[in-house]
């Protein structure tokens, strides 16, 4: 790894790099061990750099936002996590579109349009992620997805930069180009449609409400755990296998919402990833239904 901190150091300050960094910090379920290294861009150049440089000297490299939908193994990750967050994390507006870095969060994207009186992006007020992984997945909640609202997203490809149209980004249900093809989303851009700022606060108001009555969001989670198979609800097919309430260790199927995992306290990665494997195996056998993980999984096992 030192070759790698010399390489990082040449463009970037010291306080960008943090070394044996806790992935339990970085995750919204509050587990996984260590990464080796832990890289903190100020802009979408240093994040190329950084990918370049970990390329170079063979070392694995993953790119993630604020965790939100995300389990780190317990052994953590050897190689490089590049962290994209406030430092990458401007908002701007120009006329009805706003544009917006990959590190800043959907909440406060959904926020700043608000208060510029800029409608369609309620949906996402809620969504306890960032824009750039939001982007990459085509984030989603009570009716709407970033792809109803998308203009362009620059994207780091194959070491390339590149402005994707929302027709090149290829979005559909929790997936998108960049996401099958290992791409990073640095910004995107946002067209939307002018409104009284009180009535958009009033909507978001309506959808979080919605939220907090459904969503069991007093314990840390990575949202729903599993993608909506076709034809079905996943929370309501694990609540049928009678699954509810089912725990490994402090890992627990949510009473509230048989669609969320949670920590309900002191929940390994090893919990989480084994009470996943009993769902799944379940609902198969009970269903005839294949339940997809909607969060990913990086790192190694303690």
């Amino acid at each position: 790894m030192e070759q790698l901190l010399q390489s990082l150091s040449a463009f970037a300050r010291s306080d960008q790099i943090l070394i044996n960094e806790p992935m339990s910090r970085h995750t919204t379920f509050r587990v996984g061990g260590p990464a080796d290294v832990m890289f903190l861009p100020e802009s979408g150049e240093q994040v190329a750099r950084a990918l370049a440089a970990a390329q170079a000297l063979g070392v694995s490299a993953y790119v993630i936002g604020n965790g939100s939908n995300l389990i780190v193994r317990d052994g953590g990750v050897r190689g490089l996590v590049i962290a994209l967050g406030e430092g990458m994390g401007a908002i701007l507006r120009d006329g009805r579109i706003v544009t917006a870095q990959a590190g800043a969060s959907l909440a406060r994207v959904a926020a700043f349009a608000q208060a510029e009186g800029l409608s369609g992006l309620e949906f996402a007020s809620g969504i306890p992620g960032t824009l750039g992984g939001g982007c990459a997945m085509n984030a989603g909640a009570y009716g709407g997805q970033l792809s109803d609202v998308l203009i362009d997203a620059e994207v780091l490809m194959g070491g390339a930069l590149k402005t994707l149209t929302r027709e090149e980004m290829q979005m559909g249900y929790r997936t998108t180009r960049p996401l099958r093809e290992g791409g990073v989303v640095l910004s995107a851009r946002f067209a939307l449609t002018e409104d009284d700022p009180e009535a958009i606060a009033s909507r978001m108001r309506e959808l979080n409400a919605r939220r907090r009555d459904k969503q069991p969001l007093n314990f840390p989670s990575a949202g729903s755990t599993f993608k909506r198979p076709e034809g079905h609800f996943a929370g309501a097919l694990i609540e049928g296998a009678g699954l509810k309430g089912r725990s490994v260790g402090g890992a627990q199927v949510s009473e509230k919402h048989a669609g969320f995992i949670v920590n309900t306290g002191g929940a390994t990665a090893a919990d989480i990833l084994a009470l996943i494997r009993i769902v799944q195996d379940e609902v198969k056998a009970r269903y005839g239904v294949a339940l997809e993980t909607e969060v990913r999984v990086i790192g190694e096992d303690a």
